[in-house]
This record gives C-alpha cells, sequence and structure tokens, in this order.
C-alpha cells in the first residue's frame, strides 16, 4: 500500500456460501470485523449451522447470521463462496446487501460466475478473483487448512480502480493473503486449467494430493488435461502456455499430502459435483472453437457415472 493516499475503507462484508474456501476466509474476517461481518443462510441452515457451530481449524466460529428475506443497509462488500449450482439463487438472496456502491467478488471455480453475475447486478462493481494454493478440506461442520494461498483478483481491464485498493486494504487489515493480477483473464483461465486437470482427475482416482505429488502417471493424466484448456485459452485471447502448465508443480508440492480438491469432497460426500462447469464448459468451448477435448469427455462420463451410481446406491432409496 503507498502511504499518503486515501483509500476507500471497507468495513462490512456478508459472505454468502461456508464450504471450504468460505469458513476458510470467512474466518479471517470474522476474526477482524466481528458482528460487521456476516453469513446470509436460509433459517434452516442457521439453525443448524448455531446447533454445531461452524469449526475451522480447531476454533469454534459464532458468525452473526442473516436470512436473505431480512432487510437492511447496503455492504461495502459482498462475497459469493457457493457452488456454481447455487449461484444463480444465492445472487437472489443477497439482493438487500448490495447496493450502488457494493463491490463483488466472486471466489467460485470455473470462468462463468462474473459473467452471470454481471447479468443478474448490472451496473455494480464486479472484481474478477481466482483462490490459489488453498488446501482448505470440509468434512461435516469442520474446515480444515495447513495454507490459505491467496485470492488473486482484478478489474476486468486490469486497472488498480479504487475498489482494487480499496480490498487490498481490507485484505492486509484481515491478514489474508492476496495478489493484485495483472492480467486477470489469464490468471482466471490458469485457474479453470488447474482445476479441469486436478479436480476431474482426483475424483476419479479418489486421489489426495499426495498422490499427485508421488505418483508420476497421475499427474500426468491431470496435465494432459490441462493441455486442452491450453488449446483452448489460445482462443479467446487467454493465451495460455506449456510453461503455465508446468508452474502448478511447485504448487502442488507445497499443498498439504493429505489435502483433497473439492471435487474429490463432493464424491466422498455424495454431493454433486461441479463437473458441468470445469469439463462441462470445456466441451462446450471445444466443440464451439473446433478443438478436441477427448479427455475432458471422458472424464466427464465418468464423473457424471460416479454421480448416478451415488444417486443408485442402496442408501439412498
Amino acid at each position: 500500500m503507498k502511504e499518503g493516499k486515501l483509500v476507500k475503507k471497507i468495513e462490512t462484508v456478508s459472505l454468502i456460501g461456508l464450504g471450504a474456501v468460505g469458513a476458510a476466509y470467512g474466518s479471517k474476517l470474522h476474526d477482524m470485523l466481528k458482528d460487521s461481518f456476516q453469513v446470509v443462510a436460509s433459517k434452516e441452515r442457521i439453525q443448524r449451522y448455531e446447533n454445531t457451530g461452524i469449526i475451522v481449524n480447531g476454533q469454534d466460529y459464532r458468525f452473526h447470521y442473516i436470512t436473505p428475506e431480512t432487510k437492511r443497509e447496503p455492504v461495502d462488500l459482498v462475497i459469493f463462496a457457493v457452488k456454481n449450482a447455487d449461484l444463480s439463487q444465492a445472487i437472489q438472496d443477497v439482493q438487500h446487501h448490495i447496493g450502488p456502491d457494493t463491490i463483488i467478488l466472486s471466489l467460485l471455480n470455473g470462468i462463468s460466475s462474473e459473467g452471470e453475475i454481471e447479468s443478474a447486478c448490472e451496473n455494480h462493481p464486479i472484481l474478477y478473483s481466482v483462490c490459489v494454493e488453498i488446501d482448505a478440506v470440509r468434512r461435516q461442520n469442520e474446515t480444515s487448512f495447513s495454507t490459505l494461498g491467496w485470492i488473486e483478483y482484478g478489474e476486468k481491464d486490469n486497472s488498480k480502480s479504487e475498489n482494487v485498493l480499496a480490498v487490498q486494504e481490507l485484505f492486509e487489515r484481515a491478514g489474508i493473503p492476496y495478489k493484485i493480477s495483472e492480467d486477470i483473464l489469464h490468471s482466471m483461465w490458469w485457474k479453470f486449467m488447474v482445476n479441469v486437470g486436478i479436480n476431474q482427475t482426483s475424483a476419479v482416482l479418489k486421489a489426495p494430493y499426495k498422490i499427485f505429488q508421488s505418483v508420476p502417471s497421475a499427474y500426468e493424466w491431470a496435465e494432459s488435461t490441462m493441455r486442452e484448456v491450453v488449446a483452448l485459452s489460445q482462443k479467446v485471447g487467454a493465451n495460455l502456455t506449456e510453461e503455465d502448465v508446468k508452474s502448478f508443480r511447485p504448487i502442488l508440492h507445497n499443498l498439504s499430502p493429505n489435502g483433497k480438491t473439492s471435487m474429490l469432497q463432493d464424491i466422498e460426500a455424495g454431493r454433486k459435483t461441479e463437473v458441468d462447469y470445469l469439463g462441462g464448459t470445456v466441451i462446450e468451448l471445444g466443440k464451439k472453437y473446433g478443438v478436441p477435448t477427448p479427455i475432458n469427455e471422458q472424464l466427464y462420463k465418468i464423473i457424471h457415472i460416479m454421480e448416478d451410481m451415488t444417486a443408485y446406491s442402496p442408501l439412498n432409496q
């Protein structure tokens, strides 16, 4: 931060989505902002959260909860940390929190959430972002992580706007690692590439990070999946390269060996995965631009079969 420059200060924050990522970053914001940080959730979820608590790295967090129906003054920052399939409902649920000056930040996987938010929240300041290297894992009401990684974010045009600086000041106060991206389109496609590769292959192999850290053939499969995204990125101006594929290797080896991707966590919990927003998007763009995507097509089929098998389980009959 440059000294002597007055920066817009974020004092109130609303978060929707208390999965692994939401709980991890939410705990940092709660520690600093207390009741000026609130979590938007339905009455049923709030009752469950209050009954069990939300445990983050062994600490019991009692967040300030608020229902979507509750009217309130707009907040300075709204953070989306839900699954892609829940985003449309989440946008409706935070309407009372969004005013003309409210900054919006999406921490979702994939490359489509900001566009969906922009369509629903026209003329509101939306920053593009990705979460990098966080290894948070959620089991029921408990979230644990060995690293928060960092949030890489920026304006669509890569300008260092007042809103970018305001979020920077907030993250520094809260102790949330961050990076202001110099090319947010490239950054988002890089994270999309990584998610497409590591999330899908880990789900099919049911493999934590240590498998990819120690079994070369497993990671080679993940990288082959990523290279289909590299080919697509050339068509949309994100311009990923083989160096971008290789750049994930040291990051992978910094992750907790027992950590698991969000898609593997979904498979293990019997939840619907985000394969439609990862492999599904790759396949759709491949058809649009005439780029072959055979590995993603196979993974897409396998993961949907795995979801169907879970739904067919005798325990669910």
